[in-house]
């Protein structure tokens, strides 16, 4: 029988066949949150040839969106706030369909970059939705697998988007950029209308949720700077692996070498799927995944070829996993009413140092003529933040019930 909704009462757990769409929402709002990000570095010398895009302007069409990332975390809180979860995943996936779709229809640079900040905005307002959606669609034992099921269709979406979209789509659409992006981006209006279809209210809050990051939480800086360290080393060692190949003289292998990198994303969420329960809301797998992060980045730096390869394909395994561990830590950690605003603090601060410190580390490279500095900047960043991992307070907050 389908729960009747009320202020917080316990509800006998629902089955099977009545989750199950839910997890195919789940999975699938989780795609839309990279396939658009991740198609555009396949199709950008196409978009560059027809539009005289530059070198800087052909970067921006990634680093744009995720920069986006962050600026529409807080809006995303905001909307959770005042119409609801739900609500604000389909809004945020209207907005990222047309913003997605209008780079298709883009006639000149201002447009298309118009487009790719919409798109992100919509985007990062997904982000906080997911997380805070958990809550009120699955009993709290189901969190967890919950937080593993949208990020296996995040970390599918990464390679879906990267993968099959040259060798697939384009030529499915005539070799046209244009067509392929409408193709991507379009089906994501008919699951934004998807969600309506569970009837379901698990746990209602009891108080009105606030929207402001609440920085006298410590979790909200800590996740948030942990998440930058995983974010930091995969989009990092991702932007630089051609120059650091270069560098090494295996510049041929790069196509191999992303691959493979981008593969064992899906790898990590698939281990996650069966590991989530026994991991999430416990610190001793997030330092460890943050340690092999670390080590693995170290790896590709000092060694060469395959060997170079084999490491940075195992950072970005561990990577993906504790990007997994962390962002399904609000849902578990809090209660529903602070779940958005939570999660909306983490990735404000996540996706600002995911952002800005590839970035820096790109600057000293340009100036020193070295590839190899940009990651040990990064690197370093990585090293000063590892600690907290060992800081983290992983209890229930405001009386959240034990799953």
């Amino acid at each position: 029988m389908t729960p009747v909704p009320d202020s917080g009462s316990t509800r006998k757990p629902p089955p099977g066949a009545q989750l199950l769409p839910v997890a195919v929402l789940l999975w699938l709002a989780g795609l839309y949150l990279r396939v658009p990000v991740l198609v555009a570095p396949p199709l950008a010398p196409f978009i560059g040839d027809e539009l005289g895009l530059s070198q800087a302007l052909t970067g921006a069409l990634t680093t744009l969106p995720i920069l986006m990332l962050a600026v529409g975390s807080m809006p995303g809180s905001l909307a959770i706030s005042r119409i609801g979860p739900r609500n604000t995943l389909a809004l945020a996936m209207v907005i990222m369909v047309i913003g997605s779709a209008g780079r298709g229809l883009s006639p000149d640079i201002f447009t298309l970059m118009l487009a790719s900040a919409v798109m992100g905005f919509g985007v990062a307002m997904m982000q906080p939705s997911l997380p805070a959606l958990l809550p009120r669609w699955l009993e709290p034992r189901h969190l967890a697998i919950g937080s593993a099921i949208y990020m296996n269709g995040m970390l599918m979406g990464e390679f879906i988007g990267a993968g099959i979209t040259l060798p697939v789509l384009m030529p499915l659409m005539d070799d046209s950029w244009r067509a392929t992006l409408l193709v991507w981006s379009l089906p994501g209006l008919l699951v934004a209308a998807a969600l309506f279809l569970p009837r379901r209210e698990m746990a209602r809050p009891v108080r009105k949720p606030s929207w402001l990051p609440d920085w006298k939480n410590p979790l909200t800086l800590k996740i948030g700077l942990l998440l930058g360290l995983s974010g930091s080393l995969f989009f990092g060692l991702n932007a630089y692996m051609g120059s650091l190949l270069e560098q090494q003289g295996n510049f041929e292998l790069l196509a191999d070498a992303l691959f493979w990198y981008n593969l064992a994303q899906v790898a990590a969420s698939l281990v996650m799927l069966k590991m989530a329960r026994y991991w999430v809301g416990r610190k001793t797998p997030i330092i460890i995944m943050a340690g092999c992060c670390i080590t693995g980045t170290l790896g590709a730096l000092l060694l060469n070829g395959w060997g170079s390869i084999a490491s940075a394909t195992f950072m970005s395994f561990t990577a993906g996993i504790l990007l997994i561990l962390l962002v399904a830590l609000p849902p578990v950690l809090v209660d529903s009413a602070d779940t958005g605003r939570l999660s909306a603090g983490n990735f404000l601060v996540g996706y600002t140092v995911a952002f800005s410190v590839p970035m820096v580390g790109g600057l000293l490279a340009d100036w020193t003529g070295d590839a190899r500095v940009a990651i040990v900047f990064i690197v370093g960043y990585c090293l000063l933040v590892l600690p907290l991992a060992f800081t983290l307070d992983l209890k229930r907050q405001r009386g959240q019930p034990e799953g």
